[in-house]
């Protein structure tokens, strides 16, 4: 038997239900981290998996994507996309090795083609943004990944840097990274080098980073627009610089006309134009 419910009751009930209702349908929770597209920026040099580009030479794997110069011995850019859903908990793998992904035939650079020159095993991806699983982590020490960097500019400045990204990443973010070096000749903890090797890695003049920065939520390329934070840093690859990174920031217009590279090309041409000759007065911690 139905319960009898006075008419204010039965009012106040149904009122109540309408405005539950209301409620849930107006609710619209933030889309979840997820693992998106490392290359959604855009291809910066137009490289491509064939041989017959053995100096931007594309590799895509399923942690980052990268252009390798094979006569340079190391990647002319990397790019991948940093979230929530790449962090976990797997430990640091620390097994550098060669990239069995690269062309047969082609010199295959070794951990130990570092040794005694004064230049460290430089991440582009860097290995603390890939812990999902140790599968993850382990891909970041391909050698294919690696640049010779001065010391105190990768274990400091850039440490520095990426670390902030983190940062900006834990605040609610989901960022999308270019890495990169040209030039020729650094200085490291043994002095000044134009190559390691034997000849056949190059130590790079210059190391730059473009950071774009994003709330996290879906169709990822159209949420940018010409307020959108771009971070774009250039440090020489000195063992002499300043572990402050913000003071090397730069517009990505500067880091084009340096490299020749195409940066942010997945974009319409006049938001690349906004963006790019800007040069970022954020916060750095």
């Amino acid at each position: 038997m139905t319960p009898y419910l006075p008419r204010c009751a039965s009012a106040g009930l149904l009122l109540l239900l309408a405005a539950a209702c209301t409620k849930t349908e107006d609710a619209t929770p933030t889309a979840p981290a997820g693992r998106d597209d490392n290359l959604a920026l855009g291809n910066p040099s137009g490289a491509v998996t064939s041989t017959s580009s053995p100096t931007n030479y594309l590799l895509v794997k399923d942690q980052y994507t990268l252009s390798y110069n094979r006569d340079q011995g190391k990647p002319n850019w990397v790019s991948w996309h940093l979230s929530s859903a790449w962090e976990g908990s797997a430990p640091r793998q620390d097994d550098f090795r060669a990239d069995p992904d690269l062309p047969g035939g082609w010199y295959q650079v070794k951990p130990s083609d570092y040794s005694g020159y004064g230049f460290d095993r430089g991440h582009h991806c860097p290995s603390a943004d890939r812990t999902g699983s140790v599968t993850d982590n382990s891909a970041t020490f391909l050698m294919s990944n690696m640049m010779p960097q001065a010391p105190n500019n990768n274990q400091q400045t850039w440490a520095n840097l990426e670390n902030y990204c983190r940062l900006l990443v834990d605040a609610g973010n989901e960022l999308y990274i270019i890495c990169g070096s040209y030039g020729r000749g650094g200085t490291g903890s043994n002095g000044p080098a134009s190559t390691i090797a034997g000849g056949r890695v190059t130590v790079p003049s210059n190391c730059w980073k473009v950071v774009v920065v994003l709330p996290v939520g879906s169709n990822d390329v159209n949420r940018i627009t010409s307020n959108t934070r771009v971070i774009a840093v250039n440090t020489p690859n000195s063992n002499s610089l300043s572990s402050s990174w913000g003071g090397y920031r730069t517009s990505v217009d500067a880091l084009e006309a340096a490299t020749g590279l195409d940066l942010l090309s997945a974009l319409s041409t006049s938001l690349q134009a906004q963006l790019e000759s800007k040069t970022d007065t954020g916060p750095t911690n």
